[in-house]
């Protein structure tokens, strides 16, 4: 761990690490899973690492209320109001529309129990920014970026690759040649693989992408490696001013499946067979991941390497408001449609 950046403690770390048996075809092969699905309580998945590093932050400015971006079923706008509401903190999400589903639906009912502020984020340029001067200015408001992917919040996956080398020292599993992890806005991807480098591990990445290429792409996630490493460097880390000859990462394209959100076959089989592990997956994020790692397996690109598939879909039950509870009045009417 490089301790020169202090966070609030909100994950319960380390993550667990197992073994399973993964099917791709006729083709069967042992992977190793990084539960970050349980790094937290209530909330698990890859946004807690993230926000205990820019919680404290926003301690440190005496914020009294967090908001963030997303879209209407965000899991990092989940995460960032149900810790919030734990630290006390008032939360306001600017959201976008998404496809319909039950997923979008149950995070609507978890915030309005949350008694989140939800502002419907839309319209040109100048339309959101007014709309977030109206929501934010004079508020004591601390603003988090989407995803949490800023390189603050990236130290806490810089982090986690110390505490993945930690379990490799104690046996707990060999050390993973490949890394799969999904990437929607690219914090956790960038810092795991800076994190890798610097624990001195020869991990590669497979980054999968899962979000339109403005939010994510090759040029991007080397600028933002750069960044956590130069800001790291800054607040007194000893860091190789030539650590990016030392990365390892693959930056995939190819198993965004026609859009955020969107779902094809590949994804949906690569869903059901981690079911069939005891994993359970969803199709925006970590069922992409998968459908790459078990494309790899059946092309036997990597057939005698260490395969690890870092899990970054939160599987902590959420309590919500039941559908007969739900006044729609409490909802922007933008939002209502989700419960038609």
């Amino acid at each position: 761990m490089i301790d020169v950046l202090q966070k609030t403690p909100l994950a319960r770390l380390p993550t667990p690490v197992s073994s399973v048996t993964v099917r791709a075809n006729s083709k069967t092969r042992d992977i190793w899973v990084k539960h970050d699905d349980v790094s937290g309580e209530p909330y698990g998945g890859n946004k807690v690492r993230k926000l205990e590093y820019i919680f404290h932050r926003a301690a440190l400015r005496k914020a009294t209320r967090v908001a963030t971006f997303g879209a209407v079923a965000s899991n990092h706008a989940l995460a960032t109001a149900l810790y919030a509401r734990k630290m006390g903190l008032n939360c306001t999400c600017f959201l976008s529309h998404q496809a319909k589903s039950e997923k979008t639906a149950s995070a609507l009912q978890v915030h309005l129990g949350l008694g989140t502020e939800l502002v419907h984020l839309a319209g040109d340029y100048r339309s959101r920014i007014e709309t977030l001067r109206r929501h934010v200015q004079g508020r004591n408001c601390w603003v988090i970026p989407v995803g949490g992917s800023s390189w603050l919040g990236s130290v806490g996956f810089v982090n986690a690759a110390f505490e993945l080398a930690e379990q490799i020292r104690e046996g707990t599993l060999p050390c993973p040649d490949e890394l799969y992890v999904a990437t929607g806005t690219m914090g956790t991807a960038a810092g795991l693989t800076l994190g890798l480098a610097l624990a001195g591990l020869p991990t590669r990445v497979q980054a999968i992408r899962v979000t339109e290429e403005r939010f994510a792409n090759r040029a991007d996630m080397r600028r933002l490696i750069e960044k956590i490493a130069l800001m790291m460097r800054l607040h007194g880390a000893d860091i190789d001013p030539n650590i990016m000859r030392a990365i390892k990462l693959d930056f995939r394209d190819d198993f965004f499946a026609g859009g955020y959100t969107k779902v094809d076959d590949v994804t949906e089989n690569a869903v059901n067979t981690a079911t069939e592990t005891g994993l359970k997956l969803e199709t925006t994020y970590t069922g992409k991941a998968m459908a790459a790692l078990l494309d790899d397996v059946e092309r036997a690109r990597h057939a005698e390497k260490n395969l690890l598939f870092w899990n970054t879909c939160n599987s902590r039950p959420l309590v919500r408001r039941d559908n007969e509870q739900i006044d729609l009045q409490e909802l922007p009417v933008e939002f209502r449609r989700y419960f038609d």
